[in-house]
């Protein structure tokens, strides 16, 4: 059974037959043993690297998901269309690299070649629909017709249906098909490249993690360090899903496999179900955000914008914590708020036993931050933690072994496991590239089709006129764009698509720095894990909880305010990101460490006692100021939330003291 993915929705799957379960155990054995190749022994040229990693995805995807849908058989007939369609994607995989020196050589594109490429446009884009969802189908298809209308394109009559800044001169079938698949800009281009290298490298890496039991390993640290507090298995949901989620890649795959422990300890503790699960929801959202990993959006976003993969990793650090931090202070509050205790310490694993018996999973992450900051390349970065993740259980599994007595039957079954459980990790992570893979491929469609049209520049001067020139606004019509995607794109590709189209506009006509650009719209595609009336994440927490998915879904979306506001913060603050001096550093951390505690506070309407409505009104302008271009503006909303805080605390202070039986 594959991992969830950003699009996964709860559904009877009808079963695989043994032979096809086979044959994708193969390919993605296969597929991970091309990878591990190309990472750590001989890298290979783009045109050999993508179009053999798209073929093998192909592959994959033809056979897990078949044409009438999971729930139902393939029958004949569906056998028929996935059998020519995974002959495609062989056909597909081969074609560039047979023919490089060809295609490299001619002038005009052959015949030939232009049909391959309409064959390639056509099986990505059922592909995705399957593995994606229709969504993303749509988008790309509706793509590719933008580029054919136009007075010179094959479709003319749509320049008609269209607002005069989007028109432009068409282009042909032939034109078409050669952006799309004999150069660099289409589908064979950046996003699918950086699936092809570093993604799938990582993802490797997380599903070597998951089979050797870092998951669990993560989970019970979590519980042995916070379940005595208040509200302690929520804390340790937030904790938890900080550790998992870059290990995962999927909001929705953490709240499946840290909610099934957390939620259900939440529930027995006194959280609501709804509340349980959005809280799983709103922390398993940030582990997108968490380094060192990050999901698939830090490898592109290094790609974009030619910044080091270290360096992103590095400037994230800070607003990782701070949304950590804020959805920590909410879990917090609403644990006190109920008068709710922690679990007893004899229900709970020690932090001793707990990194007694998994300390060795600590290594690959030690690992892996080491090359890093080495400046080693990200693939070779994920070859070399892989080998680490090897290393470390085989080392603890022979040290057990050792220890309980070694006998020769004993040996050979400890190699047995061991190779079954590599083979399960590169099936695994094979896996779970399809639907990423399949999104980077559509999206290299968008790319070749905005490149080709200029669509990214009319798209930069329509988001200036309804903006107004206002950066607030932009950020705001950013904001809603990345939430109607969300609804029918995952979080990687919804992220793609945004960038390609509001990012010029965001550096060149409102002057965000580029990197920071990339952060805010990176941020703000998480928001359909936590924003109703789609959140999938949300749903998913409340198929956990048994709670309704609406209700859930407006609990994840209070829990993870810190989404909405840190990026603000990046855009004007943006030291906190590029640097500046020490003062002005500490300065900008401290105001958003206290605007975001003020407005943990205003939300809940508690703090250190229940909070009078007009404090909680006059936080809010504070929190307003602290976002403010401006020293003296920010310092006096410091000051407001400050003073407000402290009127809370010493109110509670007044409220204990006249509790004391000395006080009568």
């Amino acid at each position: 059974m594959r991992m969830a993915t950003d699009t996964d929705m709860p559904m009877a799957s009808h079963p695989q037959p043994p032979i096809v379960l086979r044959a994708i155990a193969v390919v993605g054995i296969v597929l991970s043993l091309f990878h591990l190749y190309a990472a750590g022994i001989q890298p290979l040229g783009l045109f050999y690297q993508r179009p053999i990693h798209l073929g093998f995805i192909l592959v994959l995807c033809f056979l897990i998901y078949p044409v009438w849908g999971p729930a139902h058989p393939r029958g004949i007939t569906g056998w028929i269309i996935d059998a020519t369609l995974i002959l495609c994607g062989v056909v597909v995989g081969a074609w560039v690299p047979i023919n490089i020196d060809i295609i490299a050589n001619q002038v005009f594109p052959r015949d030939i070649d232009v049909w391959m490429g309409v064959l390639t446009i056509l099986v990505v884009l059922e592909g995705a629909r399957r593995a994606v969802g229709l969504g993303m189908t749509i988008i790309g298809a509706a793509f590719v017709a933008y580029a054919f209308s136009g007075a010179r394109g094959e479709m003319p009559f749509l320049a008609d249906w269209m607002p005069g800044i989007m028109n432009h001169r068409g282009y042909s079938l032939e034109r078409v098909a050669s952006q799309m698949t004999l150069g660099a800009e289409g589908i064979f281009g950046l996003p699918l490249g950086v699936a092809a290298t570093f993604i799938f490298v990582f993802v490797l890496f997380g599903a070597f993690l998951e089979v050797t039991g870092a998951g669990k390993f993560f989970i019970d640290l979590a519980y042995a360090a916070t379940g005595r507090q208040r509200g302690g298995p929520a804390k340790a949901a937030v904790i938890a899903s900080a550790g998992m989620g870059s290990i995962s890649g999927s909001a929705i795959a953490n709240v499946v496999t840290t909610g099934a422990f957390t939620i259900p300890l939440m529930k027995r503790l006194g959280y609501r179900p709804a509340q349980a699960g959005g809280i799983e929801a709103a922390a398993s959202t940030g582990g997108q955000i968490m380094p060192p990993l990050m999901g698939a959006g830090a490898f592109l976003m290094s790609e974009f914008t030619r910044v080091p993969y270290g360096d992103i990793v590095l400037v994230s650090i800070f607003p990782a914590i701070l949304y950590f931090g804020t959805v920590y202070l909410l879990v917090h509050i609403a644990a006190v708020k109920q008068g709710m205790s922690g679990i007893p310490a004899a229900e709970l694993p020690s932090v001793r036993h707990v990194l007694a018996e998994g300390w060795h999973f600590l290594l690959p992450l030690v690992a892996l931050t080491y090359f890093l900051i080495a400046g080693y390349s990200p693939m070779r970065v994920g070859f070399f933690a892989i080998l680490s993740v090897v290393a470390a259980a085989s080392a603890k599994a022979l040290w057990v072994f050792f220890v309980t007595g070694p006998t020769v039957a004993g040996l050979v079954a400890l190699c047995r496991r061991g190779l079954s459980l590599t083979l399960r990790a590169m099936e695994l992570g094979a896996r779970n590239a399809v639907a990423v893979s399949m999104a980077c491929a559509v999206a290299g469609i968008i790319v070749g089709v905005v490149g080709l049209t200029g669509l990214g520049l009319k798209f930069s001067a329509m988001m200036l006129a309804f903006s107004g020139g206002n950066l607030v606004l932009a950020l705001l019509l950013v904001l809603i764009a990345s939430l109607i995607l969300g609804m029918g794109l995952p979080v990687t590709a919804a992220y793609i698509v945004l960038i390609i189209l509001v990012g010029p506009a965001l550096t060149s006509e409102f002057g965000v720095p580029l990197l920071i650009a990339h952060l805010v719209v990176f941020w703000y595609s998480q928001d359909s894990n936590v924003t109703p009336p789609v959140a999938l994440a949300g749903f998913a927490g409340a198929a956990i909880a048994g709670s309704k998915p609406m209700e859930t879904s407006f609990q994840a979306w209070k829990y993870a305010k810190g989404l909405y506001l840190i990026p603000l913060f990046m855009v004007f603050n943006e030291e906190i990101i590029l640097g500046g001096p020490l003062p002005l550093l500490i300065w900008s951390g401290t105001i958003a460490i206290v605007a975001l505690v003020g407005f943990a506070a205003a939300i809940e309407g508690y703090l250190w006692r229940p909070m009078a409505l007009w404090q909680r009104a006059l936080i809010v302008p504070g929190v307003i100021a602290v976002f403010w271009p401006s020293f003296v503006i920010e310092a006096g909303g410091v000051a407001l939330i400050v003073a407000m805080l402290a009127l809370n605390w010493w109110g509670n202070r007044g409220q204990a003291d006249l509790a004391r039986p000395d006080s009568v």
